[in-house]
């Protein structure tokens, strides 16, 4: 039916007519929406009509299944393009989602497509196409019963639709022309509808195509992207065509081009599965990889490309190698006698793990304060260096700095100038450096140190595996101690057992006579000797008395029941009260006691057992010296220790002699009965406690006479 003024819209009134001249302008919505109407007050009032030659929806109107398919570019052309060829104000493509149709390409007046830019299909001319499957070609909407009741049958308009196909030939939008006026259409404008539709469906085939594949790249990019192994692919050429970000950090890590020879092998044919394969890293320090790759073959079946995928197993195979090294450690302690005797053994473990060029193994002396070198190892091959000492004092180098810290330290490089290694340690090649003190039952016993020829950033992982390594030393040193204490103690006891027979023998003897000759003495000896007789019985029982407790102290240290409590205290004052009470109980004795004391000195230490130690040493010196002979004492501070000297007056012990002072076994004629009875068991007992006290003991001398040196720790760690 063509538009003539005999048509359905003659006759009509003039406001009738000045609304269809205003919809001629503004396209009313023939799809079920509000007609525009220009009076004020109605929901378009407030549009601004504005021509443009492509009109665009609004964002976020397009349907999220096709947005980016079909470019709202492409189809507002070809939403013009039907317009021209129709011979219609107005025309657009439509996309189906659910039960809507929303607009995606419209020409006309773009302001009114806010009113159709999403409609249901059960009230629009749209939703007549959707469900036919085919043409839909209305000349007047006022007098076909097709179209649903509403504004659109009222104002009446012409309309003629297709629907848009996908390549399976399902519907998914219509692509329609319309006109407000009612008008009959041409074969020729139907027949520009229908090829507009067929545009439509080839041109949204190709691009739903194009975005699948699309889609399938990304996320076959997305799962490349967060693979834990690195992917590479080339072409025919070799040329490195794709690599996901796993594979790039890997490249970065590298410190130069490495060859890929996965993807070199699987152009030739080759498929390797589980291949093995070691590379340098940045810091020159090799990782490990598992090595997939494969060829590409194209549809020819020739070779188009290669893929090759790297697992990076560096930190599984370091861990193997952390236990086969703690392993080692472990049989080595368990092998040797000594921690002398196992560092070499221990320290190569280390050394071979940590891919690192040398290692030392230092043991804390608390007695002299200083830290001693137990054991060195180098890489075969490492150049030595300028030689370094055999001990350092306390916070020097990086084994005392870790020994005064008490804690790891990880210097990045040596060679620089905040670097904790002294001058008399350095050495050529060396940069990273680590240093764990080494932990025992009473505090730092020692510090394990490691040495790397390249610069290395901290790694929680080395850390660990030192401080397990330094743990097996501590522990091993600790059992070491209490298995050599133990030893002391039993032989020192056996010794003793053995010296009853004559150190128990010879008071018991004494007291026996001089009991025998108080029985049988008649009255008048009695007056006249009893008391001598009782005070040598009375000495005698007191010498008894003191060897028993002796004894019997030993067997408590032996058995653990003996506490070595320290507590801060003055080692001076004590010192100082033992040598007034000698001083006292041997009178007018021919020996004087000398003394160099300071004010004051503290220490930690079970104060009756330290005092034990002091009566011991004074009552052998003054049993020692000779007639008018002097008993020197002396009590200094030297670096971290407190230094006891007790010396006497008698000629010097032979060195092969000295040693048998401390087991009860020596006794020489040249001791002077005096006063203060001796049960030849001192000072094997203050050995024992001053080694409790991680103290040491030794005997000096020369002729002008012999001393015993006692080293205590002036703190505790």
């Amino acid at each position: 039916m063509r538009r003539e003024d005999s048509g359905p819209g003659a006759g009509r009134s003039e406001r009738a007519r000045a609304a269809e001249a205003a919809a001629i302008a503004r396209p009313a919505d023939l799809y079920g929406g509000t007609a525009v109407d220009e009076h004020p007050g109605s929901p378009a009032a407030a549009i601004e009509p504005r021509w443009s030659p492509v009109g665009r929806p609004r964002d976020g109107l397009a349907s999220p299944a096709h947005r980016g398919v079909l470019t709202s570019g492409t189809a507002d052309q070809l939403a013009a393009l039907t317009a021209r060829a129709a011979q219609t104000p107005s025309a657009c493509v439509q996309f189906l989602e659910k039960d809507r149709l929303r607009l995606y390409g419209s020409w006309g007046v773009d302001g009114d497509w806010d009113a159709i830019a999403d409609t249901g299909l059960d009230d629009s001319l749209g939703g007549l196409v959707v469900h036919s499957g085919g043409a839909v070609i209305v000349d007047d909407a006022t007098a076909d019963e097709r179209v649903p009741s509403g504004l659109v049958r009222s104002h009446g308009g012409a309309y003629l639709g297709y629907p848009v196909h996908d390549r399976h030939g399902r519907v998914i939008g219509v692509c329609c022309a319309y006109d407000l006026r009612p008008r009959e259409w041409s074969p020729e404008q139907i027949t520009a509808v229908a090829e507009a539709a067929e545009v439509a469906t080839l041109l949204i085939g190709e691009q739903l195509a194009r975005h699948e594949l699309e889609q399938q790249h990304r996320f076959l990019d997305a799962v490349l992207e967060s693979l834990h192994d690195g992917v590479t692919a080339c072409d025919a050429d070799g040329q490195v065509v794709f690599a996901n970000e796993r594979m790039r950090r890997l490249w970065a890590d590298d410190p130069a081009d490495v060859e890929e020879p996965g993807l070199l092998r699987a152009l030739a044919g080759e498929r390797l599965k589980d291949e093995p394969l070691a590379r340098p890293g940045r810091t020159r320090r090799t990782r490990y990889y598992l090595m997939d790759a494969q060829p590409i073959l194209g549809p020819d079946g020739r070779v188009a490309g290669a893929v090759q995928a790297m697992q990076d197993v560096t930190r599984q195979r370091r861990a193997e190698r952390f236990r086969s090294c703690e392993l080692a450690v472990t049989t080595a302690l368990a092998e040797a006698p000594s921690v002398e005797a196992a560092g070499p053994r221990v320290l190569e473990a280390v050394v071979d793990t940590l891919d690192w060029v040398h290692a030392e193994l230092w043991m804390v002396d608390p007695a002299a304060g200083v830290i001693r070198a137990a054991a060195r190892w180098s890489t075969p091959g490492w150049p030595t260096g300028i030689p370094v000492p055999g001990e350092l004092a306390y916070g020097q180098g990086l084994a005392g700095r870790a020994w005064q810290v008490d804690k790891p330290l990880w210097i990045r490089d040596v060679g620089r100038p905040q670097s904790l290694i002294s001058p008399e340690t350095s050495r050529d090649g060396l940069h990273t450096a680590l240093a764990i003190p080494v932990h025992g039952g009473t505090g730092t016993v020692g510090v394990l140190t490691g040495f790397a020829d390249a610069v290395e950033d901290p790694e929680d992982e080395l850390v660990a595996l030192m401080s397990g390594i330094a743990a097996h030393v501590g522990q091993f040193v600790e059992r070491n101690r209490a298995e050599d204490l133990r030893r002391q103690l039993v032989r020192s006891k056996n010794e003793y057992l053995a010296l009853i027979g004559h150190e128990l023998r010879t008071p018991l003897t004494s007291i026996s006579a001089y009991t025998e000759l108080l029985r049988e003495a008649d009255e008048a000896t009695l007056v006249r000797d009893g008391p001598r007789l009782i005070a040598v019985v009375e000495r005698n029982a007191v010498q008894l008395r003191e060897i028993i407790n002796e004894l019997l102290e030993l067997s408590a240290l032996d058995a653990g029941h003996a506490d070595v409590r320290r507590t801060p205290l003055d080692l001076a004052e004590v010192v100082r009260d033992v040598v007034e009470r000698s001083r006292a109980a041997i009178g007018p004795a021919p020996v004087m006691i000398d003394t160099d004391l300071p004010a004051e000195l503290i220490v930690p230490g079970d104060r009756d057992r330290l005092r034990q130690v002091v009566e011991n040493l004074l009552g052998s010196a003054i049993r020692y010296s000779p007639d008018g002979g002097h008993v020197r004492v002396g009590l200094r501070r030297a670096g971290r220790v407190a230094e006891l000297a007790v010396s006497d007056a008698a000629a010097d012990v032979p060195r092969d002699e000295r040693e048998q002072l401390f087991t009860g076994r020596y006794r020489t004629s040249r001791g002077h009965e005096r006063t203060l009875p001796g049960s030849g068991l001192g000072l094997t007992l203050s050995r024992v406690v001053v080694e409790r006290h991680q103290g040491s003991i030794e005997l000096t001398g020369d002729d002008a006479g012999t001393t015993v040196l006692v080293r205590l720790p002036l703190d505790v760690r």
